[in-house]
């Protein structure tokens, strides 16, 4: 965790509004008033902060936001997490308890009345940079309002609560800047298994807090924030905002979560593809490699060498894109997809997607 350091700037100015006020005071004379002799205001009532503020989203959100400690074999890191059981349930991003799960360490909760807990894993979809954790011996938490991220809009305002350099309880806020982008929850150097289809956002992210919640106006968590992008490294460590933050639609999160809980594992819709990994500015779409025998793709009569430029009212430009949109769906689900061929000839294919199981304790 990188040091966090605050610098003083206020000197000039004090000097300035200093010898203004000693000025104005020494040309009026008599009747001198002065800011010290009035009474403080009354602090305003939670009750009566303006509706759809930042004020009054932080105070609803920030009960049911926890700071995550995590170690691992060799490693020590933080991260955030979302209450949603009044009796300790927790989501958060896999990477963040992922040194405890595979390295033997442990998750402490730390709750905004400060006190630490210990935490067990219950599940972990790292496909989908997921995991729900228990804090232990705990009740009475304060679950979070989940909402839904299907009628999300870009421009829209959010803020972000988390835990960024182990500052808890830190509250951020900006607007939604796209949606639908194709992003690799495990870093640059990840596989296409971790491709998410997230939402953009400017709101400030920092390493931290990450499984924090992203959320409306009115409180209720939309995303589940996951990435940023950032211009490289600095003194060794990671670089902070540069207001490209990504985060998990909760309507993906809500149900792997419930699949978590219930079942210790997840699932995964499939189509049956293989494309190229990362952008193919050439065809400006996801190129068909080869199609799985039995699979979705195959019942539709989707065959290598095509291209699929969308799926459903989604453009499709990239492997990447293609494989964030399907897994943005629930197995079962059908759907609509755009094919072009090498002749430029253009087509609408309908295919019922398949199921993959995923995830582990």
């Amino acid at each position: 965790m990188g040091a966090v350091v605050l610098s003083l700037i206020v000197g000039l100015v004090a000097g300035g509004v200093g010898g203004a006020v000693g000025y104005h005071f020494a040309s009026t004379g008599s009747g001198v008033t002065s800011a010290l002799d009035v009474p403080a205001p009354q602090a305003e009532p939670a009750a009566n902060l303006p509706v759809g503020s930042v004020e009054q989203v932080a105070q609803k959100v920030t009960p049911s936001v926890v700071q995550l400690r995590v170690t691992g074999a060799q490693t020590a890191d933080e991260g955030s997490g979302i209450v949603l059981s009044s009796d300790g349930l927790i989501l958060t991003n896999n990477h963040v308890v992922e040194p405890a799960a595979t390295g033997g360490g442990n998750v402490t909760a730390v709750l905004q009345d400060g006190r630490m807990v210990p935490v067990q894993i219950v599940g972990r979809a790292p496909t989908f940079d997921l995991a729900v954790v228990r804090a232990q011996g705990v009740s009475s938490l304060t679950p979070a309002q989940l909402g839904s991220s299907s009628n999300v809009r870009v421009g829209q305002e959010v803020v972000a609560i988390g835990s960024p350099l182990g500052l808890s309880g830190t509250v951020t806020s900006g607007i939604v800047s796209a949606l639908n982008r194709p992003v690799r929850a495990g870093g640059e150097g990840s596989g296409q298994e971790t491709v998410l289809d997230a939402i953009q956002t400017d709101a400030a992210i920092n390493p931290g807090n990450s499984g924090g919640p992203l959320t409306d106006m009115q409180g209720r968590v939309i995303a589940i924030n996951s990435a940023i992008a950032s211009l490289g490294f600095s003194n060794g460590g990671q670089a902070g905002s540069i207001g490209l933050g990504f985060a998990i639609p909760i309507d993906q999160a809500r149900r792997i979560a419930s699949e978590l809980v219930h079942n210790g594992q997840a699932t995964q819709a499939v189509l049956g593809v293989s494309v190229p990994a990362g952008q193919q500015l050439e065809n400006s779409a996801a190129l068909v490699q080869q199609v799985t025998p039995g699979s979705a793709a195959a019942a539709a009569g989707i065959q290598p060498g095509e291209m699929i430029t969308r799926v459903g009212d989604q453009v499709i430009d990239s492997g990447d894109a293609l494989i964030a949109a399907i897994r943005s769906y629930p197995p079962g689900s059908q759907v609509t997809m755009t094919i072009k061929n090498s002749a430029g000839t253009t087509r609408q294919v309908h295919a019922t997607l398949g199921s993959q199981q995923v995830g582990t304790r």
